[in-house]
């Protein structure tokens, strides 16, 4: 398994191809380029007849090049890593960095690949392979490349709660460049799995990870917040900051809201009492912030009653100016 983090620290999960379903799909494909080898020299054989042997060489030479070697070339720079032998396995070139490749890639692997398939009958991609953490050839090795499977099940990104709104936008000065991809992805694990850790374990785990992110960051977890609510904040922060850098400033707003869905307690953020549905599960406020009290009279001076809202009166009961006409019953 190849991981890559992405700026919301999620893990993109690279299964690189194995030697059996590789050499599938290069048997697949070297069939139908051999088909279309000997097809293409019937012809120039019948073509080139009355041409002297010289000329019927270089012809045969050029044939070979042409459909064995800048076929391959041309398929995978135009399909993006997907020829006929790899899309029926369900397999793709990719580079090392998951992107699609381009030409450049294509023939580090289609030059290489005349020595290690072709001319010693794929007896070096093979051995290449095998010794390959990754199962990458020496194609694949001089290219920065990688064989990847793409039918693979797709898993539900997990909820990341979201953070007190209080704490919306406290952390935008922090200098995130110097937190690793590996303490991010760790960050979002504890917070989607916090609710089936023990509580001693996961407060303990969160202060650990807290303290490894102010230590990165610079600047220490204000005080009276919980760890996991420090922790959920900055990954906040880092995904509006993502937002903002991919799809510009109106849709970073949109990361400051509360998703739909379920919504989890934070450790430590709330008080034993279990959360209601459909309401936030931090305080509505910081830490030591109380409610503003409603406004007492002035003594001797009676209190007057709050007037009660009325209930907004029905079509039916609606005065209406005398028309003659009666609505029916």
């Amino acid at each position: 398994m190849s991981e890559l983090v992405t700026g919301e620290a999620v893990a993109l999960e690279l299964r690189p191809a194995k030697l059996p379903s590789r050499t599938l799909a290069v048997l697949l494909d070297l069939v139908v380029l051999v088909t279309v080898y000997v097809v293409v020299t019937i012809g120039l054989v019948t073509a080139t007849a009355s041409l002297d042997e010289a000329a019927q060489v270089a012809l045969s030479i050029a044939c070979f090049l042409l459909v064995l070697v800048g076929g391959p070339i041309a398929v995978e720079t135009l399909s993006h890593g997907r020829s006929l032998g790899k899309l029926a396995c369900g397999l793709r070139v990719v580079r090392d960095d998951g992107g699609p490749i381009r030409f450049r890639h294509a023939l580090v692997r289609g030059a290489v690949g005349v020595v290690e398939l072709l001319m010693t009958f794929g007896i070096i991609a093979c051995i290449a392979s095998l010794v390959s953490a990754r199962g990458r050839r020496l194609g694949d090795v001089f290219a920065g490349t990688l064989v990847v499977r793409e039918r693979v099940p797709a898993g539900r990104t997990p909820f990341v709660p979201p953070p007190p709104p209080w704490l919306m936008g406290r952390f935008s000065g922090l200098d995130l460049s110097a937190v690793p991809d590996g303490l991010w992805l760790a960050i979002r694990q504890y917070l989607t799995r916090m609710q089936q850790l023990d509580p001693r374990i996961g407060g303990a785990m969160a202060e650990r990870l807290a303290t490894d992110l102010a230590a990165r960051t610079g600047a220490p977890a204000p005080p009276g917040i919980p760890p996991a609510v420090f922790l959920a904040a900055v990954v906040q922060e880092r995904q509006t900051r993502e937002a903002r850098r991919s799809f510009g400033g109106g849709a970073a707003v949109a990361t400051h809201g509360v998703p739909d869905g379920p919504v989890f307690a934070m450790p430590g953020a709330v008080g034993p009492a279990p959360v209601q549905p459909g309401a936030h599960p931090y305080p509505a406020g910081p830490p030591g912030a109380t409610q503003p009290r409603a406004a007492q009279p002035p003594q001797g001076v009676a209190p007057q009653p709050v007037p009660q809202p009325q209930p907004a009166p029905r079509p039916d009961q609606v005065d209406r100016p005398s028309t003659g006409f009666a609505p029916p019953a």
